[in-house]
């Protein structure tokens, strides 16, 4: 059988869900219908993080640990208090960081919550690019950071699939990711953990590998920089 992340030679697919952990009956669910190829992340707020990460990978997920960056519109629009700040000193952003990455154990990268105006700090960014590289955790941005460094193993999202909460505009936005794949040999798609998400996801998901395409975890398509 082929293992997860093992490229079979057709154009591959992943999704990330992320905002997993801070509602326990959507994160249920996730864990319920998703196929495991789906990789899940969770917020570094949610309570027993830990438990949530470990059930995860019982049912064979790969697992992402969210990091709050600064968006454009702060403080209307915080992610929390350990959100990496933009004009932060780097011993700043390296200790919100470590607190982040010290919450769980078990994920293999991390991934963006927000943080459009953090990722153009090269400040910043350079001093998570550090941070994860001494603890070789993968970087996974949703599609807002592609130019920026922030660790050795990279990977950007082509495509959000729920900026609008319609069946109609998920299944378009799916329809991308594998538009991407085919152009490029890949394509990786973010949604966020609402219950329309995670039922367009699944039927999707299932049905995906039947029209030529491998659905892979996240990691698959990281690459090294």
């Amino acid at each position: 059988p082929l293992r997860l992340g093992t490229c079979n030679g057709r154009p591959r697919v992943a999704i990330i869900i992320g905002g997993l952990g801070l509602n326990p009956d959507i994160t249920r669910q996730a864990l319920e219908t998703l196929p495991p190829q789906v990789t899940l992340a969770f917020s570094p707020y949610s309570p027993n993080l830990q438990d949530w990460i470990n059930r995860a990978r019982e049912r064979g997920h790969e697992v992402l640990l969210e990091v709050p960056m600064e968006p454009e519109d702060y403080p209307e629009n915080d992610p929390g208090p350990y959100t990496l700040r933009a004009r932060a000193q780097p011993a700043e952003t390296v200790r919100r960081l470590e607190w982040i990455l010290g919450r769980g154990a078990g994920y293999f990268g991390v991934i963006n919550r927000m943080g459009d105006r953090f990722v153009r700090s090269p400040g910043g960014m350079s001093a998570v690019q550090g941070a994860l590289r001494n603890r070789g955790v993968a970087f996974i941005d949703s599609g807002i950071a592609s130019a920026s460094g922030g660790g050795d193993l990279r990977a950007s999202a082509d495509q959000p699939l729920d900026t609008v909460l319609s069946p109609p505009a998920i299944d378009e936005a799916l329809l991308r990711v594998e538009a991407a794949a085919l152009q490029k040999g890949q394509g990786l798609g973010i949604a966020q953990a609402y219950p329309l998400s995670l039922r367009q996801v699944a039927s999707w998901a299932a049905q995906v590998e039947s029209r030529g395409y491998q659905l892979a975890p996240a990691s698959a398509l990281a690459r090294i920089r």
